[in-house]
């Protein structure tokens, strides 16, 4: 009875088959619904704190999408935390505060609801006893993973594979999980599920942050597991004409983020994460701030690309005078920086320069603030660009981050420049677009096919390549 709190379904939506299915794209997909007994115990919370009688299906509506939005994001329904990204959700999806606001307000009574139950847990049936082991390991997994500093979508990629390693263990006790568990799991992923190298190494890793720092136990595989080696990636580059058309099926901001992305050889997180203050129009440099490995970096920026920024920039200043007369409460701030400088998120320099379309409610402080635009959307626009466009490669965002480190060292500029520009640790990484470019050395690589029998066998000691035959002399 203790597992189903989450994963049952609600007998009451029967009666409401409207709410039960519907239609997106000429597909029927059934809803989830909640365990009858959560049902009873939060309907019964929504009377103790008279909400009125219209308003109690939309509550029990929004508590379902809470915790279907934690089961497929992995993160823990208990968690107040988990409520930040679940409006911000809402927020994409373009629900109206209000409505935002009325999800917080139910979500915000489920997290009363289960303090309530965790209190005195002989006296609900409900409580998940199986369960609650593993959400105190999720927690402490958040907690370990900001100890050090790690980045959000760190945290994301752990306890998605810890999920999935407690499913697969079938909510075995964390504290009889053993290395024979992450053997057998991580062989699973190999032999039946054939997943590539870099996701089982991926999920190694995450096993081995779980064990270590986490369920404080031995991790010692040794040679039971074979870690696969992975193959070498060779990234795809597009043409300056690709590029060209693609940008000019963009409209802005979207053409204008993309033309970062290739002009300044940024990652997507890094453009979308740039304020007004990255920007000296008058040096013509960008500053990007705690890029991967949370380091700094310079980069020029294009002058062709000056124009369209300061046009850009003065959009964002209406858009900060709107929100300053709507008495909005700032825009989301890097750590503990809104505690330390007080009134700082409300400041024009710290204003993002690709802003969110929509403001951000955070029911913990009863506050609207302004995030950046979401990866999604221009991850989508640019989806159709590309097919608009009919460019037979695969592309993504970070193609445009590959094609400005090619083009640079087409154009002959030394790899160490290169591998400054893009913020690599290790000269390895940026050598890998060695193999984008054609050879323009004197010992240019020739096929033996272009040979001539008389070629191949040239006089011992020499050491000289053999010139090719014009297709006509041979």
């Amino acid at each position: 009875m203790a597992s189903r709190v989450f994963d049952g379904f609600l007998r009451f939506w029967h009666r409401f088959s409207f709410l039960c299915s519907f239609r997106r794209s000429d597909r029927r997909f059934s809803v989830k619904r909640v365990a009858p007994e959560l049902q009873t115990a939060f309907t019964r919370a929504m009377s103790a704190r008279s909400v009125p009688a219209d308003q109690r299906l939309d509550y029990l509506k929004w508590l379902r999408f809470y915790l279907d939005f934690c089961l497929k994001y992995r993160h823990a329904p208990r968690d107040r935390d988990s409520l930040a990204p679940f409006l911000q959700k809402l927020a994409e999806k373009k629900q109206a505060p209000a409505r935002q606001q009325q999800a917080a307000a139910s979500v915000e009574l489920y997290y009363d609801l289960i303090k309530t139950w965790i209190s005195a847990p002989e006296a609900n049936p409900a409580v998940e006893t199986a369960r609650a082991p593993w959400d105190v390991c999720y927690q402490r997994l958040k907690e370990e993973v900001k100890l050090r500093q790690y980045s959000p979508k760190t945290f994301k990629t752990y306890a998605t594979w810890s999920g999935q390693f407690q499913a697969f263990l079938g909510n075995k006790a964390p504290g009889d999980v053993n290395s024979e568990d992450a053997r057998r799991f991580l062989t699973h992923l190999a032999v039946n599920r054939r997943v590539g190298a870099s996701t089982q190494n991926q999920a190694f890793n995450a096993l081995l942050f779980l064990y270590r720092h986490v369920l404080k136990t031995e991790y010692e595989l040794g040679d039971t597991v074979v870690r696969a080696r992975r193959t070498r990636y060779i990234p795809v580059v597009l043409s300056r004409a690709e590029v060209d058309a693609v940008i000019s099926r963009l409209k802005n901001p979207y053409g204008l983020a993309v033309q970062l992305l290739y002009g300044c050889g940024l990652r997507l997180a890094e453009c979308l994460n740039l304020r007004v203050q990255c920007f000296n129009f008058e040096q013509a440099i960008l500053t990007v701030h705690d890029g991967k490995g949370r380091k700094d970096r310079t980069v020029p920026l294009p002058k062709a690309l000056l124009p369209a920024l300061l046009e850009h920039l003065e959009k964002v200043k209406r858009l900060h005078d709107l929100d300053l007369q709507a008495g909005y409460d700032g825009v989301f701030m890097p750590g503990a920086m809104d505690r330390k400088w007080k009134g700082a998120a409300k400041e024009y320099i710290w204003q993002w320069f690709f802003p969110a379309k929509t403001l951000t409610l955070v029911p913990q402080e009863n506050e609207t603030r302004r995030y950046h635009m979401h990866e999604s959307e221009l991850q989508k626009v640019l989806r159709h660009a590309v097919r608009m466009a009919k460019i037979p490669k695969r592309v993504t965002c970070h193609t445009f981050r590959h094609s400005f480190a090619s083009h640079l060292l087409r154009a002959n500029y030394d790899i160490r420049t290169i591998q400054q520009l893009l913020g690599h640790s290790d000269i390895r990484t940026t050598m890998i677009y060695t193999h984008t470019v054609k050879s323009r050395t004197l010992k240019e690589m020739t096929s033996p096919l272009d040979f001539s029998p008389e070629q191949i066998e040239f006089t011992e000691g020499t050491g000289s390549i053999p010139t090719p035959l014009h297709p006509s002399e041979r």
